[in-house]
């Protein structure tokens, strides 16, 4: 079977939703002979910030002369994306060869896995089979209960905790921050880059030896270079060029520098490696002339991410917004945040996704009277008329599925 029929099946178990709880993925690691302990493993949870921070610690790895596996979700373009070894994406051979082995392994157990366990499993074989030194795995929901969750990792790294997925996780910061902290387990390593009391509560009764980076990096200090879009960092009397952007990175930046030190990568490696993360869709510059941004801001969090980068350079009436957002998100909330900082919004569609809406349902949200806006559902014909606007900055963000929307339609529309 080639790739596109493979998908095609594997993306049906997505039908039947998420299903948190581990005996499937134990079960199919046992038959394929347990390859998660092949590697050592660094583990991250966190309601954002996970792939920005595993991206960093895999680049640094790589430069250190490593064999390196990273497992992130979700994909922009291509699903690939969520499998690399050394820093390529798996490839379409390999996709189909590693399904139908973990296919053989679940008919064999009669279980019906879901999208994401049969995803994981292909993982972790592939990088057993490919030799990997070190595998740096994000969770895809929560921590506990995530399919992820069956590895012992060497190091846990959970980057912060804000309200997301709560009709899953829990309604407060005290339980989602249970559910990410599931993943310590016995880890070696613990690091947190956040502060929060209710966030550390939780991390405190999985385990008493952990790093607060956000503590234990006080002293350091960070500037964001508008004209390079990189965020320099000073620790220790050490500098470095993080080319990834916003306040939001400085933290993520000390969680991945954290880790790279407990496994002894020398301060010379760190930077280099720093300077060369690429990471799509997070502060992406996508057109210079004009300054057109990508960013998957998709929650509460990370929209006050983006808000913060945008006012420490741009005036209201500089700043224009493509935006849609999924209705199972805070999406009052979301607009409410955009109207803060954006002078002009174009509401677009993703009401083809079963959960979109339309540039219509959401315009139905603001709540703020005097914000100007229009509706513009065809993505490419939104995208045209901002630049019409002659705004200083378009920032589309809300949703990596209008991300990956507006990449289709520009790379292969």
């Amino acid at each position: 079977m080639e790739k596109d029929k493979i998908l095609e099946e594997l993306y049906a178990q997505a039908l039947f939703g998420s299903k948190l709880g581990l005996e499937n993925m134990k079960r199919m690691c046992e038959v394929l002979g347990n390859p998660e302990k092949e590697y050592k493993i660094i583990h991250l949870a966190g309601t954002n910030g996970k792939g920005s921070t595993a991206t960093a610690i895999e680049r640094c790895l790589l430069e250190a002369g490593y064999k390196v596996g990273k497992y992130t979700s979700p994909h922009i373009l291509n699903f690939n994306e969520r499998i690399i070894i050394n820093g390529k994406e798996i490839s379409d051979e390999d996709i189909v060869r590693y399904y139908l082995l973990v296919k053989e392994s679940w008919k064999k157990l009669d279980i019906s896995p879901t999208f994401f366990e049969i995803t994981t499993m292909m993982m972790f074989k592939y990088f057993q089979d490919q030799k990997a030194d070190y595998v740096v795995l994000e969770t895809g929901l929560g921590g506990r209960l995530d399919a992820t969750n069956v590895v012992q990792a060497d190091i846990a790294v959970i980057t912060n905790v804000s309200p997301d997925h709560q009709e899953i996780l829990g309604n407060n910061i005290y339980d989602i921050a249970k559910e990410k902290a599931g993943i310590i387990k016995n880890c070696s390593s613990v690091i947190v880059g956040d502060s929060n009391p209710e966030f550390l509560k939780a991390v405190s009764e999985a385990s008493q030896n952990y790093v607060n980076v956000t503590e234990k990096y006080s002293n350091s200090s960070y500037e964001m270079d508008y004209e390079n879009f990189t965020t320099k960092i000073s620790i220790d009397g050490f500098e470095y060029s993080f080319s990834l952007f916003g306040d939001h990175q400085y933290k993520n930046f000390l969680c991945a520098y954290e880790a790279l030190k407990k496994i002894g990568i020398s301060e010379d490696v760190i930077r280099a490696g720093m300077e060369k993360v690429v990471w799509q869709c997070r502060f992406e510059i996508f057109s210079r002339n004009p300054l057109v941004v990508l960013d998957g801001a998709h929650n509460i969090d990370g929209m006050r991410n983006i808000k913060n980068i945008i006012e420490k350079k741009y005036s209201k009436d500089e700043v224009l917004v493509i935006t849609s957002i999924l209705k199972d998100k805070e999406v009052k909330e979301m607009l409410g945040l955009i109207s803060e900082f954006a002078g002009e919004i174009i509401f677009t569609s993703l009401a083809e996704n079963k959960r979109g809406i339309s540039g219509e349902e959401l315009s139905k949200y603001i709540e703020v009277k005097e914000l100007n806006y229009q509706i513009e559902d065809n993505i490419r014909e939104a995208y045209k008329a901002a630049l019409s606007k002659e705004k200083k900055i378009i920032l589309i963000c809300g949703s990596f599925y209008l991300l990956s929307k507006l990449k289709e339609e520009f790379l292969y529309g």
